[in-house]
């Protein structure tokens, strides 16, 4: 069962470049913290501790502040983030799973689900783009994050289930991702966030 959630977590006010022409480097910056927080948040409430790996000074500082613990992200990519992060579960002797901070429609009952999957197997939640949102393994595996990284985390997996819900489902890389979770019924909280 996994009780460590990793969190990798580029930056607060240099994340999000992609939705530059929809959203000021303000928003942007507001957008990118809200979504840490609100999935912080659905981890705490699954009963899982968030871990946060973080290169970014203000990112450390924001979680010291939530008693969120945070390690250092040696910055060299998203696999690398998610391997330091599962070293340090290791360390701590705790089972991992990693997930995404850009997701502003996941709920704690769906993490919920998640986890009694990572119970029985290996699990894997797909993002509607064909990335993945959340990984989890009793093993250690090479990850293969970016553009179609669900075809290429499966086959490295072990039996996995695949668990496809709306909030692990909607990640927010693009304009037209944003516009579809401010117009959902759970995503009605980022208007708050841009304000």
């Amino acid at each position: 069962m996994p009780s460590v959630a990793v969190i990798p977590v580029k930056s607060f006010s240099l994340g999000k470049q992609r939705l530059a022409g929809a959203l000021t480097r303000q928003q942007r910056a507001a957008l990118g913290k809200a979504m840490v927080e609100h999935v912080s948040s659905a981890v705490v409430d699954a009963g899982l501790l968030p871990v946060l790996v973080t290169a970014d000074p203000e990112v450390a500082t924001w979680a010291a502040g939530q008693a969120i613990p945070s390690i250092p992200d040696p910055g060299e990519g998203l696999n690398t983030a998610a391997r330091e992060g599962v070293r340090w579960a290791g360390r701590s002797r705790s089972s991992w799973m990693i997930l995404h901070s850009d997701l502003p429609l996941l709920t704690s009952r769906e993490l919920k689900i998640f986890i009694e999957h990572a119970n029985e197997t290996d699990a894997i939640a797909p993002s509607a783009d064909g990335g993945t949102s959340a990984i989890a393994a009793n093993h250690e595996i090479e990850f293969a994050f970016g553009p179609s990284s669900f075809s290429r985390h499966l086959p490295r997996l072990r039996n996995a289930s695949v668990v496809a819900l709306t909030g692990l489902l909607h990640d927010v890389d693009a304009p037209a991702d944003l516009h579809a979770a401010r117009h959902h019924p759970r995503g009605q909280w980022i208007e708050r966030a841009l304000r």
